[in-house]
């Protein structure tokens, strides 16, 4: 049937508002651009520094492989480390967030706390912990730990909240306790997701250990910030595709693990 000319002019009408809204939206990007100094020139002037900057990193060059060897490994450690660490604290705090299972009273709490481990970019936490424990790699656990509790424990409360209470009820309906309803009626179905939130975290931790070593906290970050100080820039180039490959190493990990974990949770629910 033919769709008449006045019906097509309402479907695709352009609401006002809408148009309104980008007008806004594109009023105050170039009102914050003359608030921050962006300017054309400034930015040409940029690029140019920006390659010649470039051009003193290359060739790469390894200046100290001691120092490079050990902050990679203190890097790893330490990412290892705090994911683990955050992974156990996550799983009572999710579990408790989920508002499915829990009662209220248990859930604000549970929500505080991951809400106040999201608040704060690592860095900023990693700062906070150098001036309480000191320089050095425990510093950047702690900060990591941290970020982990916020990430992995709000995903997880999510993925708790989206499961199907079909199984649940028929766990419960055996006469199982708590802990063996959570075990068989709400783990199996959260945990393909839940091992996809650890490796993320786990890769996410690679990256960020990298930077909270810059505040001292550890790591290959503190190698970094003293390789820019003294002007070695082949080594800072060396650095960086170090940390490149680490991270790259760790994704091809994660996505190994992923796919084991995951492909097998299938099989076996089929």
């Amino acid at each position: 049937m033919a769709v008449s000319t006045d019906t097509r002019r309402v479907a695709f009408r352009t609401n006002p508002w809408g148009r309104a809204g980008w007008l806004l939206l594109a009023a105050y990007v170039v009102y914050a651009a003359g608030r921050l100094d962006f300017t054309w020139d400034r930015f040409v002037l940029g690029l140019d520094s920006g390659a010649k900057f470039i051009g003193r990193m290359f060739p790469p060059e390894i200046l100290q492989p001691e120092s490079l060897a050990k902050g990679l490994m203190e890097s790893l450690e330490i990412a290892i480390l705090a994911s683990f660490i955050g992974i156990v604290i996550s799983l009572p705090i999710g579990l408790l967030a989920a508002r499915n299972l829990m009662p209220a009273w248990a859930t604000w709490p549970a929500r505080a706390i991951i809400a106040a481990a999201r608040s704060f970019h690592p860095v900023i936490v990693a700062i906070i912990f150098v001036k309480a424990v000191g320089f050095g790699a425990m510093a950047g656990i702690g900060a990591l730990t941290v970020a982990s509790v916020g990430f992995i424990g709000k995903l997880f409360a999510e993925a708790i909240e989206e499961i199907s209470l079909k199984q649940v009820e028929a766990v419960r309906a055996t006469g199982a306790s708590f802990m063996n309803v959570i075990l068989f009626g709400v783990m199996p179905q959260v945990f393909g997701r839940f091992i996809g939130f650890a490796t993320y975290q786990l890769d996410s931790n690679l990256r960020n250990s990298t930077m909270v070593g810059i505040v001292g906290a550890g790591g290959i970050g503190g190698t970094l910030f003293s390789a820019f100080q003294r002007f070695d820039y082949e080594f800072v180039a060396a650095i960086l595709l170090c940390i490149i490959a680490m991270i790259m190493v760790g994704e091809v990990l994660a996505t190994w693990v992923r796919g084991v974990f995951v492909e097998k949770g299938r099989v076996e629910d089929e």
